[in-house]
């Protein structure tokens, strides 16, 4: 199997989350106490976050990480958090492995499933840039976003409280899925933020939910234990 490298830490509490879900998939998808080998790098998430340079700056540091994980034998690399995508193709660039885009494995699973018109859910950034939206769109799907002030608001609860593993604000958030599933005919929801499946899960709303996180991790071992 391939060494599956993980640059985490944006934020720890997703990337514990992603861990877990290596677990789970591989003990479904293997034999007892066989894992594809993982390496994770946990960036600074201050550092990251508050990066006087924004996103040039936060790019350095991804691709910091995604050299240091190819050093320590990594062959397939990813983010663990969609918001970083935004500069997926200039880290892709700066090293010799392949990197796993959570966009694509999210697009790929939704059509899979026969879902055509989507809610996105992320941080702002992931919900107003076209990376993200541009990407789905190019792949036949139809997106919504929320509106400016849920946006605000929805950003406000990963931040201040998803990425502390606090869920009170649970009860919001599946209300605006059910509010756009109401008014706009949405099919699915993309959690499009790996904090978000510590709040929701299938079965929560009434509608497909797409877990960015497993997801992604279900695509990592699938490649990891291609031969």
């Amino acid at each position: 199997m391939r060494k599956i490298g993980i640059i985490g830490g944006t934020t720890p509490e997703s990337t514990c989350y992603y861990y877990r879900k290596y677990i789970e998939i591989s003990r479904e998808k293997f034999e007892k106490y066989v894992y594809p080998e993982l390496i994770i790098y946990s960036i600074n998430f201050k550092e990251f976050f508050q990066d006087p340079e924004g996103w040039e700056g936060r790019k350095r540091i991804l691709i910091n990480a995604a050299k240091a994980l190819e050093r320590a034998g990594a062959e397939l690399i990813a983010f663990s958090a969609n918001t970083p995508h935004i500069v997926f193709d200039d880290v892709q660039k700066e090293v010799n492995v392949p990197m796993v885009s959570i966009i694509d494995a999210v697009a790929e699973e939704v059509k899979r499933r026969g879902v055509k018109k989507v809610l996105l859910l992320g941080t702002k950034t992931t919900m107003t840039a076209d990376f993200y939206i541009n990407a789905l769109r190019e792949k036949g799907l139809e997106v919504v976003v929320p509106n400016d002030e849920e946006k605000e608001e929805l950003n406000r609860i990963i931040f201040e409280e998803l990425a502390f593993e606090n869920l009170k604000s649970k009860d919001w958030i599946v209300n605006l899925i059910e509010k756009y599933a109401k008014e706009e005919g949405i099919e699915g929801v993309i959690l499009g933020c790996t904090e978000l499946p510590l709040a929701i899960k299938q079965g929560d709303v009434s509608i497909e939910v797409f877990d960015s996180a497993e997801i992604h991790m279900r695509k990592l071992i699938e490649l990891a234990s291609q031969d």
